[in-house]
């Protein structure tokens, strides 16, 4: 398969993760029982830095956003790397290969903190990095 193919596929994927990611990070199943944490994380209020009025769910939903505008910005650098000519991707060796080690790191955080879904997603995408990185060299 070539490296465009493989970078657009690793799109998809980002663009379906940053979406799942979006609609799901700040929903609650009640049958975890944590509705109480969950309502001191809204209620409790604080000055963080001399800004009043802020709250850790407000801080949980900012990263929340903050990590789907990242995963947002991944896609764009898999698009523009799948539209690179293959001269061009094998002297951008340094970018390919940070964003497959850098993804492969998202992989073991995930791993370690969440949950199935986001570590299926992040593994295809860290396995899609590497094989992009590899065949852009290879080719």
């Amino acid at each position: 398969m070539s490296p465009k193919s493989i970078y657009r596929i690793v799109t998809a994927l980002l663009l379906l993760f940053a979406l799942g990611h979006t609609l799901g990070f700040n929903k609650i199943d009640p049958s975890w029982g944590v509705s109480a944490s969950i309502t001191a994380l809204r209620e409790i209020r604080f000055t963080a830095q001399g800004t009043p009025d802020r709250t850790y769910w407000g801080f949980y939903l900012g990263f929340g956003y903050f990590c789907s505008v990242l995963m947002l910005f991944a896609a764009c650098v898999a698009w523009q790397l799948s539209r690179l000519s293959v001269e061009t991707l094998r002297r951008m060796q340094f970018i390919s290969w940070a964003f497959a080690i850098l993804f492969l790191v998202v992989t073991v955080i995930t791993w370690r903190f969440f949950f199935t879904v986001p570590v299926v997603f992040t593994v295809l995408i860290t396995i899609g990095l590497i094989a992009g990185a590899w065949r852009a060299r290879m080719v």
